[in-house]
């Protein structure tokens, strides 16, 4: 099959014995059980706490309400119709937070594209995608062209007929339509709502179909993880092209909750930004944890207003210190973007453990048969749920993919555990050909494609090492296919073509690679020993 941006109409029952309502029963109420019913509501309600705060700037639903309606004019305008896909590659800002409600509310596809993406990226992006509107910043101007001009080069010059217009631009051609409330597209909870790009296998990225329904439980989740209610004040550094950024915008139409939104994470500027917001929440990724962590003592004021740290990546080594550190709670979690973000919560401060799983979901421990592994040992992890939606419907024209990771009702995560004694769970890692680095999944796909299109590269090979600093760093093995080229040459011709995150910070050469009776390399054959390698300063 493959799978499509529109699904057939689910909707969900309202009796209090269904299981949305069982586990989301106090806003799980009459109209407002999903997004856009919930948007309409909190654009118009009567609460004076601010929509948003950016950088400073706090906006009111009265001034959201209206941007965003002129905004949905505007799309209008232009002739995209509900199921249309618009692609979006801008940084945080208040404005683009406008033009995702707008685009949720007019029942168009927002597929965000990550802001460190260079021409391969993007060319892939947009040629899999095959969005009508490319919405961006004229800082992205050159990548987006090379990725425009490459995805031409590769389709013998017929590349992605894509519209490209800068958010300024956009904007300023919206204020013809202002006065123009928001209005309610005809969308159902099975609907999509946007494309999320994920690398968290082997292969190219695979397309996430995010349904409304699992925005509106990503969103429930993160309320429940992060320990949040009315009067809590949420600091969001996160790009909203993650699931970690986007999943935080309904939040204030749950509770009254206070958005405290920044361009992007700053070290120099992180404690001064928390204190100026009085910030009572942070969602973190390990990497962002280990930059701070590293500051000095002098760069964080004595006590501050954090109550609650949430998200993924410290390990039982790290939790003490982390904890004194921030002078606050930590609630670690495990999730992926396919199972609505969040799966399980530690809520019981025990260092390493991701916790158990939340309500809705069940989750086991399988082996590669499909039994239930013993505790302490190391399985697959799998989830089910009685609550209708939670899962992808499916992965953007990838059958394949799609039946591997949905199987029976259950969902297939292609990450490892472990269980305690007591029930809790410890993470392991993917079980899969990629990296954590810096709080993105890498696959080693997506890098080796690149390095191949190299002239002086015969075979290369990317794989995870520990890191200082975050979850991994790349090792880069190279074949070379004549002469051997230096390591600073290849590096610097890579950062023209990769994301930060994805530049190996380690290269080494090999004279050949043991491979498979398929001529796959044998990866795990490589050693994970730096010592011998040559490290690039500029992918720290």
């Amino acid at each position: 099959m493959n799978a499509q941006t529109h699904c057939p109409a689910q909707q969900a029952s309202q009796s209090p014995s269904h299981p949305y309502t069982r586990y989301f029963p106090q806003r799980a109420e009459g109209d407002r059980l999903d997004v856009v019913p919930l948007l309409m509501a909190g654009l118009h309600g009567g609460s004076t706490q601010p929509v948003v705060v950016f950088e400073g700037e706090a906006i009111d639903r009265a001034q959201m309400a209206a941007r965003v309606g002129a905004m949905q004019a505007w799309l209008a305008a232009q002739g995209l119709m509900p199921g249309d896909r618009v692609a979006v590659m801008l940084g945080n800002s208040a404005a683009q937070i406008a033009l995702i409600y707008a685009l949720m509310l007019s029942g168009l596809v927002w597929v965000p594209v990550n802001t460190r993406l260079k021409g391969d990226g993007i060319e892939y992006l947009l040629g899999h995608a095959k969005p009508k509107l490319l919405i961006a910043e004229p800082a992205f101007a050159q990548v987006i062209d090379a990725g425009v001009a490459l995805a031409a080069e590769q389709a013998g010059h017929h590349g992605p007929s894509v519209l490209r217009l800068w958010l300024s631009d956009v904007m300023t051609q919206a204020q013809a339509h202002a006065g123009k409330p928001p209005v309610a597209a005809n969308v159902t909870p099975a609907s999509v709502l946007c494309i999320i790009y994920t690398s968290g296998t082997t292969g190219a990225p695979k397309g996430v179909l995010f349904t409304h329904r699992m925005m509106r439980i990503a969103s429930e989740a993160a309320l429940r993880v992060a320990d949040a209610g009315s009067g809590d004040r949420l600091f969001l550094w996160e790009p909203l092209c993650h699931i970690g950024g986007a999943q935080m915008l309904l939040l204030p139409f749950l509770v009254d909750v206070e958005m405290h939104v920044v361009e992007r994470f700053s070290a120099s500027r992180f404690w001064q930004q928390c204190e100026q917001a009085q910030a009572t929440h942070l969602h973190y990724l390990g990497g962002i944890l280990d930059i701070l962590m590293q500051l000095p003592r002098d760069a964080q004021p004595a006590t501050n207003s954090l109550r609650v740290a949430w998200g993924a990546g410290v390990s039982a080594s790290a939790w003490q210190a982390t904890r004194e550190r921030l002078g606050c709670a930590l609630r670690e979690c495990y999730g992926m973007t396919e199972c609505s973000s969040f799966a399980t919560l530690n809520d019981a401060d025990q260092p390493g453990s991701i916790g158990h799983a939340l309500p809705w979901l069940t989750l086991e421990l399988l082996d590669d048969e499909g039994r239930a592994v013993a505790d302490g040992e190391p399985g697959e992890i799998v989830l089910s749920s009685e609550v209708e939606g939670v899962f992808l419907p499916g992965y953007l024209d990838n059958p394949e993919a799609t039946a591997k990771a949905l199987r029976d009702g259950k969902l297939y995560t292609g990450d490892s555990a472990r269980r305690a004694a007591d029930g809790s769970l410890v993470f392991i890692g993917r079980r899969t050909d990629s990296m954590r680095v810096r709080g993105e999944n890498v696959s080693a796909w997506e890098i080796e494609r690149v390095f191949a299109r190299h002239p002086s590269i015969a075979a290369c090979a990317a794989i995870g090492v520990a890191s200082d600093v975050g979850e991994q760093d790349i090792l880069l093995y190279v074949q070379f296919r004549d002469k051997a080229i230096d390591w600073p040459t290849l590096s610097q011709w890579a950062s023209e073509r990769l994301a930060s995150y994805q530049r190996p910070r380690y290269y080494r050469e090999t004279a050949q690679f043991e491979t498979t009776p398929s001529e796959r390399i044998r990866k795990h054959l490589l050693s994970r020993d730096t010592a011998l390698a040559w490290e690039s300063g500029s992918a720290r």
